[in-house]
């Protein structure tokens, strides 16, 4: 994405919020606005502050995350070590878009990261979804394949907004579209050839071209 994502890191353990902001650091594209060690700070920061995702453990001083994540209008990441099936599912029902049980290592929650901004990308934008769109963002989110078939109108239409105003490999197109790298290379060779994209040779050290894909104009 070409803004940066803002996260509130909400846990009242300094030394496990430090690991979590690390790992929000080390994910491209997001950065911690701030942390808080209570409900009371969390939404002090909330309204006075955006955020566009909210890390927060369950059991804080003086409240409850799951609760702070249904009452604020921002996505939302649970982080605990509750486990039980009633706790989950509660926390799912408040709308968390993904629940992660501590201890977790931190490329789990990096992984997750890079998932939800692949999602705030196919939901970005002004006009309207189709049904394969929000499929596709579900699918992201969740780490699942997207549901088949896709027609081929709406893969094109996935590789040109992931392509945006920008200039991208076929393997970045179809990381940012949820598409497997062959189908993306196949589709963007076809549309180079109709003149939907326009597509230049850029050389490595190996000397080997590298095929980047923009939209005309551009």
């Amino acid at each position: 994405m070409s803004r940066t994502l803002q996260v509130l890191v909400v846990d009242d353990d300094f030394r496990v919020a430090d690991l979590h902001a690390a790992a929000v650091e080390a994910a491209p594209g997001f950065t911690v606005v701030g942390t808080a060690r209570t409900v009371a700070e969390a939404r002090v920061f909330l309204a006075e502050h955006p955020v566009d995702l909210l890390l927060a453990d369950i059991y804080l001083p003086d409240g409850d995350g799951i609760t702070l994540a249904r009452a604020s209008d921002v996505d939302a990441f649970i982080l605990s070590a509750a486990d039980d099936v009633p706790t989950v599912r509660r926390a799912l029902r408040a709308g968390a878009l993904a629940y992660l049980v501590k201890p977790f290592p931190q490329r789990v929650l990096i992984d997750r990261l890079d998932r939800y901004a692949r999602y705030r990308h196919v939901l970005s934008g002004s006009q309207g979804l189709s049904q394969e769109k929000v499929d596709q963002a579900l699918a992201i989110l969740n780490g699942a394949q997207a549901p088949t078939p896709v027609s081929r109108s709406a893969t094109e239409q996935l590789l040109l907004d992931a392509l945006g105003d920008g200039e991208l490999s076929a393997s970045e197109a179809a990381e940012l579209a949820g598409v497997s790298r062959a189908t993306a290379q196949r589709r963007l060779a076809a549309m180079a050839s109709s003149g939907l994209v326009q597509v230049r040779l850029r050389y490595g050290q190996s000397g080997r071209p590298e095929h980047l894909y923009s939209r005309p104009g551009r």
